[in-house]
C-alpha cells in the first residue's frame, strides 16, 4: 500500500491542478497496481464490507448496482482517501477564494471528517461500482449533505476494450448563457480521474462565477466494469 500511496503523492499536481482548472477534470498516472484492482474489485461479492447496495434502475439513476462501503474500510480505500485529500486540498481552497465561497476544511482530513459527523454526515461514502453490458449511470452529483468537499475521484479497475467497451466517464458542464459542455474519459486501468463534485470556477465579465457540473457512464456495450469511487465527505 505505500508504494500505491506514493504514486498518489509522485503525481504532476501542478499539471493536474491546471487540468482540472481548463475542464473540471484530470486524469491522474497510474495509483494501483492491476493486483490491486482486482483485489478491489473482487470486494464486490464480499457483502460484509458494504452499508448498502443500490439498485440504479429501481432509482432511475441509470442502470447497474453500486454499493456503499461501510466502517471499517478497507486499508487500500481508506488509504487512498488521505492520500488524495492534501493534494486536492489547495485546489479546493483556490477555487473557493475565487469564488468568494467558504473553505471550511482544515488541514487534517481526520478533523473534516470529524466535522461531517458532528453536522450528522456519519455514513461513509466510498463506492465500488459495477456495470454489466447495456448499464449506464445517470448524470448526477454526489453531495450527500450540507458539508461537501468539491473535488471527488474515481479509479478504473478493469481494463477499457479488454474487459468492457463503451463505459466511458462523462462530464457535462452546464456554462452561463451558453449551449452545455460534455467531457468523456475512458478510464485506463488502476487511474484515477479527479473531477469536480459539484461546480468550478469560470471567468464571467463580472470575474469568477460557478459553472455547474454533473457526472455520469456511457453505456456499457459489453463486459464487466467496476470502479471506485472516492467522495471526501461523509453522508447523513
Amino acid at each position: 500500500m505505500t508504494k500505491t500511496l506514493d504514486q498518489v503523492e509522485r503525481a504532476d499536481w501542478a499539471g493536474l491542478a491546471g487540468e482540472l482548472d481548463a475542464y473540471g477534470c484530470a486524469l491522474t498516472p497510474q495509483v494501483l497496481t492491476p493486483e490491486e484492482c482486482r483485489q478491489i474489485a473482487g470486494l464486490y461479492e464480499e457483502v460484509e464490507f458494504f452499508r448498502a447496495t443500490i439498485d440504479m434502475e429501481r432509482y432511475r439513476f441509470g442502470a447497474g448496482q453500486y454499493r456503499y462501503f461501510d466502517h471499517p474500510l478497507p486499508p487500500l480505500v481508506e488509504g487512498l482517501r488521505a492520500a488524495f485529500y492534501p493534494r486536492l486540498l489547495p485546489i479546493a481552497r483556490d477555487w473557493a477564494a475565487r469564488l468568494g465561497q467558504p473553505a471550511p476544511w482544515p488541514d487534517d482530513f481526520g478533523e473534516w471528517l470529524d466535522m461531517c459527523h458532528a453536522a450528522g454526515q456519519t455514513r461513509p461514502t466510498p463506492i465500488l461500482l459495477r456495470y454489466r453490458s447495456d448499464d449506464w449511470n445517470a448524470l448526477h452529483r454526489d453531495l450527500y449533505g450540507d458539508l461537501v468537499f468539491p473535488l471527488q475521484v474515481v479509479i478504473g479497475l478493469d481494463r477499457p476494450g479488454a474487459d468492457y467497451t463503451g463505459g466511458e466517464f462523462l462530464l457535462v458542464e452546464q456554462r452561463p448563457r451558453a449551449q452545455s459542455r460534455g467531457t468523456v474519459t475512458l478510464l485506463p486501468q488502476g487511474h484515477g480521474l479527479i473531477f469536480t463534485t459539484r461546480d468550478r470556477p469560470v471567468r464571467s465579465a463580472r470575474g469568477w462565477s460557478a459553472s455547474p457540473v454533473r457526472h455520469g457512464v456511457s453505456t456499457v456495450r459489453s463486459g464487466l466494469r467496476h470502479t471506485l469511487g472516492l467522495v471526501f465527505h461523509d453522508a447523513k
